[in-house]
């Protein structure tokens, strides 16, 4: 292998650990009731408890949506401004998948809106962390940020 091979292989397997560990959070954010899902309802927490979100999940497989892509700037925007970890994930219906669609969150006013997800705690919630190696995806964001890859993208994979 050469290094620039050897170095792609490794930063795939960087992408497929990161690709496990945001689901294994999603999943188990939202049995902690510690998931906001859709853009309105993630626009409305980041507003009211920015101090709250520990990561911002924007999902999109098809880029031609313009208002989809201005609510992203926007909330990319503030994210980036409050120091709230970004990653935007190709794979809507492995999300679906994941967290059973309108099911994802009790007081979601738009049903399946997957395109957002807050990750957050609270002083009462249990310590996410370990569980769900929220440091693992914050190292792989600031690893991404390092190389200038300003929002770092995943694709998860449909099982």
């Amino acid at each position: 292998k050469t290094f620039k091979e050897s170095g792609e292989i490794s930063e795939l397997k960087e992408q497929m650990s990161a690709s496990l560990a945001l689901e294994e959070l999603l999943v188990t954010a939202q049995k902690q009731d510690c998931l906001t899902v859709g853009i309105y309802e993630s626009a409305k927490l980041l507003n009211a408890d920015p101090d709250s979100v520990v990561l911002c999940v924007l999902a999109a497989d098809d880029e031609s949506d313009v208002a989809l892509q201005i609510h992203f700037t926007l909330l990319q925007s503030f994210c980036c401004d409050t120091g709230i970890d970004i990653l935007r994930v190709a794979g809507v219906q492995r999300l679906q998948q994941l967290l059973g669609g309108a099911d994802a969150n009790r007081n979601q006013e738009e049903s399946g809106d997957l395109h957002c997800m807050l990750v957050t705690v609270s002083s009462r919630s249990v310590n996410l962390e370990p569980i769900l190696g929220i440091s693992s995806l914050g190292t792989y964001c600031q690893e991404s940020r390092r190389l200038h890859q300003w929002v770092p993208e995943l694709v998860l994979q449909e099982r």
